[in-house]
């Protein structure tokens, strides 16, 4: 079975990293904590669908970008 949780963290993380976008500024843009954004990226939480949204907003991307590989 497939790890969602790591999959959507690690398509966060790579667009965070390719926007050049440290944790810490995710988590000012989202209003989300650090420590949060942080575990969402190693895969630690499953997150609601209103936290992937504005995780999408505050990149700039559409939420299916984000779930690329959930199938």
């Amino acid at each position: 079975m497939k790890n969602y949780k790591l999959i959507l963290g690690n398509n966060i993380k790579i667009v965070r990293n390719e926007q050049k976008i440290s944790q810490e500024k995710l988590a000012e843009i989202s209003s989300l904590h650090r420590t949060y954004i942080g575990s969402v990226e190693r895969g630690e939480r499953n997150i609601s669908l209103e936290n992937m949204i504005i995780i999408a907003k505050a990149l700039d991307v559409k939420l299916c970008r984000l779930l690329e590989g959930v199938e």
